[in-house]
């Protein structure tokens, strides 16, 4: 074998589009613009916010592709449109959504998908003073979701009791990303200001900063490489040419340990890691292309694979959770490509297939891969516990093998004013059951 040519188990990986009838169409996207993906999924559903009153959202389940009809049920309970909308990892029928209308609000969907449309949330967030921009839950807590907002604030939420757990207001530009650490110890973020910040919710304080991540105007986006310390940033240089940045968590502050310089194109990239495979996709708004670096320990720290082409451009994308994929078939990657037309929005399923004859389980490019399950509670971590993501084999033969448990069913916590509205009517019934005692004659004692 050539030395120039690196030996990689992904090196041949290609994307299968999907036929015509393998694809999801008729959504009247919503028009607001912002930081947002657009779309989100999880292994049962994905979400797109749409026109109309009430911030609506459609929640899809993969299996029902073709048309998206006029008067199927959605989820319609805001007062403004919906900016981002994200699935809580351990609760496959619990998502939030984040709106202009300055509110997060938490809804179960029937395990049957939506029967009818949805308007009262299981929880409704107040706190941010402007629209919420950006929504990413915790990947290791249960229950633990960050937000972003125009309010220049991150706050952090207990969704079950309803509350917020802690805010900082270190940021005094607007926000562009907001992701967690693959174990959640911390949050980095990506500003107008240019600077890239690293926040730990526990102490409420800015623990790390890089003061110009990239030169250019436009948004940066991000990434943790879990499993190599680093930080992944997306950007553009003065000269409007997009480029990635590497960067060495413990030693924030100095020069990126690595850069690649992509090309001069306008669209705002996205960049998605695959933590059990170290592969890199980069998807960009406005683009068609779809690029994918594999990351190693050593330099050079990351090397290209290949590149999806398309003349399609994407209005956003998301990637669907390891265990939604179907490994029988190679597949070691799904992205949903969420395209707009002349008004109409379309998700295309593009599969990243490794080549194999085979037709058995392939468990060298198939690790054991997050099983869904919460690693503590939100009360644990809050004291301090710290854990990675539970794991279990996707080999179908293994299934339930290591499995973590199932987190529990969401229950919704009820406010101090529903509590006091029925304490007040279970006052007022005992106070009729007393007067029809005392009528009757008779003693309550």
């Amino acid at each position: 074998m050539s030395s120039f040519i690196r030996a990689s188990k992904y090196r041949h990986v290609y994307v299968e589009p999907p036929k015509v009838d393998q694809t999801y169409k008729g959504f009247r996207l919503a028009t607001v613009t912002g930081e947002q993906q657009y779309i989100k999924a999880n292994t049962t559903f994905f979400a797109v916010a749409l026109q109309g009153g009430g911030g609506p959202f459609a929640v899809v389940k993969h299996k029902d592709v073709g048309e998206y009809k006029a008067g199927t049920p959605l989820v319609a309970g805001h007062k403004s449109a919906v900016l981002d909308l994200d699935f809580n990892p351990f609760h496959e029928h619990v998502i939030a959504s984040a709106s202009e209308d300055s509110t997060i609000k938490i809804w179960g969907i029937p395990a049957d998908g939506l029967t009818e449309t949805l308007t009262e949330p299981l929880v409704d967030l107040h706190g941010h003073g402007r629209k919420v921009t950006l929504l990413r839950f915790h990947p290791t807590a249960n229950n633990v979701l960050a937000s972003v907002s125009a309010d220049m604030a991150v706050k952090v939420w207990d969704i079950e009791k309803g509350s917020e757990s802690a805010s900082c207001e270190e940021h005094k530009q607007l926000i562009q990303d907001i992701v967690w650490d693959h174990e959640g110890k911390v949050w980095a973020t990506s500003s107008k200001d240019k600077k890239l910040r690293l926040g730990d919710p526990r102490s409420k304080s800015i623990v790390g900063e890089i003061d110009q991540a990239h030169a250019g105007a436009k948004s940066t986006k991000l990434s943790f490489l879990g499993g190599f310390d680093r930080l992944c940033s997306v950007g553009f240089t003065k000269q409007s040419q997009r480029q990635i940045k590497f960067w060495d968590v413990k030693k924030l502050g100095g020069e990126p340990v690595h850069q690649i310089q992509l090309d001069q194109a306008s669209g705002v990239i996205i960049p998605y890691y695959d933590v059990d495979t170290r592969v890199l996709y980069l998807a960009g708004k406005g683009d068609g292309n779809i690029r994918y670096y594999e990351n190693i320990a050593e330099k050079p720290w990351a090397f290209a694979l290949s590149e999806y082409r398309s003349t399609q451009a994407a209005k956003g994308t998301c990637f669907v959770p390891k265990r939604g994929l179907d490994v029988m078939r190679c597949e070691t990657a799904r992205c949903l490509k969420l395209v707009s037309q002349a008004g109409k929005g379309s998700v295309e399923p593009l599969s990243f297939i490794v080549p194999r004859k085979s037709d058995a389980f392939q468990d060298d490019i198939f690790p054991d891969a997050f099983c869904g399950a919460p690693s503590m509670t939100a009360d644990e971590w809050w004291a301090g516990a710290n854990a990675a993501p539970r794991t279990a084999p996707l080999d179908p033969a293994k299934a339930g093998n290591g499995a973590a448990p199932v987190a529990k069913t969401f229950t919704k916590v009820k406010t101090a004013a529903q509590l006091q509205k029925e304490l007040d009517e279970a006052l007022a019934k005992i106070a009729r059951l007393e007067k029809k005692l005392a009528d009757a004659g008779l003693s309550a004692e």
